[in-house]
């Protein structure tokens, strides 16, 4: 008997609440998106969550003076932000289903993307049902429940991940470049049609780009397919393990990624305002995008607002910083895989390490922990704090949920943080289905036994 049979005959024997009522270990917990053996992946989406965290809270607690700066800074690292986190999930989890290819069967493997995808998608329908409600008008329950978050959008690239790699490397290529350069005219066509009432281009446009398009279905699939081949030249790096390899993966990284940049930035050098003013500077047209189809616009509104340096003005924002356009994608994408490659040749290749690197390595492995419960203070000082102030209380606020998160994986084991509920999820995804149906219905005969039982005892007491 092979060793994957072993492993799955020995998930079958356990019954499924005893299962669950196994400890965790803490690496398990820590580990249960991370590459393990290539540390620079969790450094990268380390800094990536700590960005998001620094953009969220300037964007509340910043007084409208320095509004600005949060403008003028968001718009130039959001290649920080969610564009690299989602790139590093996707490709996290294109590592793992090559790593357990190894020792896992085929519908193990896709029970545990699927029920961990399906589980992060839960948590994003909750958190759109807060988001949505507190900051975008217009909709109303259950209207509320879809919107393309960083969540939802994760959730689903553990599915299309799955499948995108049963496609030949040169096929995803093609899929993913024209899913990006195809999504502009998509969306301006439903955007269009849904402004004109057509009741199809209006259900289309809700499903395609949601009341909340911060990270929506096109261009952002795109990930999914590009991604999953540098997740395949990883994995077959960290397979051969030798200095060469790794030497080969950091120029194949570095070299795409400056070629995507360049290539975005050439493509994305028209600027735009929001709204439907049309002006003409430098003798450069500059278009319009709506602010309610393209939010990240806004910030050029932010950056507009900045006196400290005279004459100093922004008549558009460059489509190649505007979330969402072709141009921003394929720079985005080009930005991940530069910071990816630095990173691993610092990590990776030269072995470097020192309590920071060891912090922000922790922030990875937690960070999807760190994105939920980092909103939860970020309306304490709102519109209050100058950049001084906002520095000193970021670096607290970010200390401060490390710091949360450390105590509750290593003294309280994680139970019921997001990390604890996907391992929880993907151990139920390991047992088979069929296993997990048979489970079911003992449970359920066990408990139609306890009602019948309280029945007849109620019986026999009336009758006394």
């Amino acid at each position: 008997m092979s060793s994957e049979e072993n492993n799955e005959v020995d998930l079958d024997s356990i019954p499924l609440f005893d299962y669950l009522k196994q400890a965790i270990p803490v690496e398990e917990l820590r580990d249960f998106s991370s590459s393990r053996r290539i540390g620079s992946i969790d450094f990268v989406k380390g800094i990536a969550i700590v960005f998001i965290m620094g953009a969220h809270t300037a964007g509340a607690w910043l007084v409208p003076s320095w509004m600005f700066f949060y403008g003028i800074l968001f718009a130039f690292l959001d290649i920080f932000g969610p564009s690299l986190f989602v790139f590093l999930s996707a490709l996290s989890v294109v590592f793992s289903i090559s790593r357990r290819k190894v020792d896992m069967k085929e519908k193990v493997i896709r029970n545990r993307i699927f029920s961990r995808g399906i589980m992060i998608i839960v948590i994003a329908v909750i958190f759109n049902l807060i988001s949505i409600e507190f900051t975008i008008e217009g909709y109303s329950f259950p209207a509320t429940l879809w919107g393309w978050n960083i969540l939802m959008f994760i959730g689903l690239s553990q599915v299309f991940s799955y499948y995108a790699l049963k496609l030949s490397k040169l096929a995803r290529a093609i899929i993913g470049f024209f899913i990006i350069f195809a999504s502009d005219p998509i969306r301006q066509f439903l955007f269009q049609g849904r402004e004109a009432g057509d009741l199809i281009s209006t259900v289309l446009h809700y499903i395609i780009t949601s009341p909340s398009p911060m990270t929506p279905l096109l261009p952002w699939i795109s990930i999914c397919f590009i991604s999953s081949i540098f997740g395949e030249y990883l994995y077959e790096a960290m397979i051969g393990g030798t200095k060469k390899d790794y030497r080969k993966l950091f120029r194949t990284f570095l070299y795409y990624g400056i070629f995507f940049v360049l290539i975005g930035i050439f493509l994305g050098r028209n600027s735009y305002i929001p709204g439907d003013e049309f002006i003409l500077a430098t003798d450069i047209t500059i278009g319009t995008l709506p602010s309610n189809e393209y939010p990240h616009i806004i910030l050029l509104l932010h950056m507009r607002t900045q006196t400290f340096i005279p004459g100093m003005t922004y008549p558009g924002m460059w489509e190649f910083l505007i979330r969402g356009r072709a141009p921003n994608m394929v720079y985005n994408l080009g930005a991940a895989l530069i910071l990816i490659a630095v990173c691993f040749y610092i990590l990776d290749i030269k072995r470097k390490m020192n309590n920071f690197i060891s912090m922000i390595n922790y922030y990875g492995k937690v960070s999807l922990s760190l994105f939920l419960l980092h909103f939860v203070f970020v309306t304490l000082f709102l519109n209050a704090l100058d950049i001084v102030l906002y520095f000193v209380l970021l670096f607290s606020y970010v200390g401060f949920w490390g710091f949360l998160m450390y105590i509750w994986n290593e003294f309280y084991n994680g139970v019921g943080s997001p990390e604890w509920l996907m391992v929880q999820v993907g151990r139920i995804g390991q047992k088979t289905s069929k296993t997990v149906k048979k489970e079911i219905l003992v449970i359920e005969e066990e408990i139609k036994e306890t009602v019948h039982k309280i029945k007849r005892d109620r019986t026999k007491g009336s009758e006394r």
